[in-house]
């Protein structure tokens, strides 16, 4: 199918799941959980661009320094006349800052769940870099699929997977998902990734759980969506924000506490609540660069260039396909 503006749209017709679903099968766990993907309501996705300015919210501004200090390096590292493909979309300032420096790019192919906001996306890269082929698919990147082919022909497949999303799966997803991006670009082909990278406990923790109480507002937002779309009655001011450091798996765990004991319905569903239980609901993991290496080798990749800040606390990484 094509757009308006004639751009050929790959609609691979992704299952999204369902926020009831999602939340039955969540609350019913012996953990409770929720799903991150689930942060982005409006009010939700204007309180993460509020948590990105935050002065103890390091990774954003932290990668987009790494990026406008070494994008040159980057896109010789990928090449001349190569086929990007992004996982997940986002602001796209780091992809435009990618984009301007790469050497003839034949076309990009951003890969996003969301339809509408994939389509405004690639309608607005497309407006901005006429010159190149933007070609995007509607699929869970996660997910097995074949890549549109671009008019010309690339000399090289590279994906990008900014922002330390990897962060975001468990262990095993992490590897799957890095053999799934080697099989796509082929051996010979690039992955340039943001990793976060382990630190100081004090400085992670203030990260995901900010003075000013943002980021406890952007976590318990998810409670208000549920209220808001299903009807359930979360009392927010009864459950309370925790960022923790876990030091054994090498991630910061975001909490909603109960406060207190209580029962909470949703579609008709009781769920129990013990005082000081919680919900999880997103974990971020970090990586010493040795520990990323070894991943990353174990998926077929090798680790050819590895870009930080001055103070360690964020890499970018070209990793070539073995």
């Amino acid at each position: 199918m094509t757009t308006a503006t004639s751009i050929p749209l790959l609609d691979l017709e992704p299952n999204m799941g369902t926020l009831k679903d999602d939340v039955l099968v969540g609350l019913a766990q012996d953990q409770k959980e929720l799903p991150s993907k689930y942060f982005y309501d409006e009010r939700g996705s204007h309180l993460f661009d509020d948590i990105c300015q935050l002065d103890e919210y390091y990774p954003t501004r932290t990668e987009l320094a790494i990026m406008d200090n070494h994008v040159q390096q980057m896109a010789a590292c990928l090449g001349p006349q190569c086929l990007v493909v992004e996982y997940g979309s986002g602001s796209g300032h780091k992809t435009e800052v990618l984009l301007e420096s790469l050497e003839d790019p034949v076309a990009y192919v951003p890969v996003e769940i969301s339809r509408q906001h994939l389509l405004d996306s690639a309608e607005r890269l497309q407006e901005r870099y006429p010159q190149i082929e933007v070609l995007p698919v509607c699929a869970d990147y996660t997910a097995d699929y074949d890549l549109p082919q671009p008019q010309r022909q690339p000399q090289r497949r590279a994906a990008y997977f900014p922002g330390s999303t990897i962060g975001n799966f468990l262990p095993e997803q992490a590897m799957g998902f890095l053999e799934h991006v080697a099989e796509t670009v082929e051996t010979g082909g690039g992955l340039l990734i943001g990793a976060d990278l382990v630190k100081d406990r004090r400085v992670l923790e203030a990260a995901y759980d900010d003075r000013e109480g943002v980021t406890a507002e952007f976590n318990k937002n998810l409670l208000r969506r549920i209220n808001r779309e299903l009807g359930a009655d979360f009392d927010l001011d009864e459950f309370g924000h925790r960022a923790v450091w876990n030091e054994h798996d090498g991630r910061i765990e975001m909490h909603l506490e109960s406060l207190r004991e209580q029962a909470v319905t949703v579609d008709d569903q009781t769920f129990e609540f013990e005082r000081g239980e919680t919900i999880c609901t997103e974990y971020s993991h970090k990586y010493t660069l040795e520990g990323f290496a070894n991943m990353a080798s174990l998926a077929g990749f090798e680790v050819e260039k590895v870009w930080t800040d001055d103070e360690d606390l964020f890499s970018v990484q070209y990793l070539t396909a073995a």
